[in-house]
């Protein structure tokens, strides 16, 4: 993952987390739900690329 997508999957996260945050002081359960969605969806692509360059390193060691 290069630096332009790692800035952009956390730049998700944050988005989600501001709508999550909006819609549960305004009580908009649809926003809250939508940023929640967000926010896992950017942390599910960060953890698989931790574990892609995680096989990567091992790949690597064996050599």
């Amino acid at each position: 993952m290069g630096f332009t997508d790692k800035a952009k999957s956390k730049a998700q996260e944050l988005t989600g987390v501001a709508k999550e945050r909006i819609g549960s002081a305004t009580d908009n359960e649809r926003l809250r739900a939508e940023g929640a969605q967000e926010r896992t969806g950017a942390r599910a692509r960060q953890a698989g690329e931790h574990v892609k360059e995680a096989g990567k390193d091992v790949r690597d060691a064996m050599r």
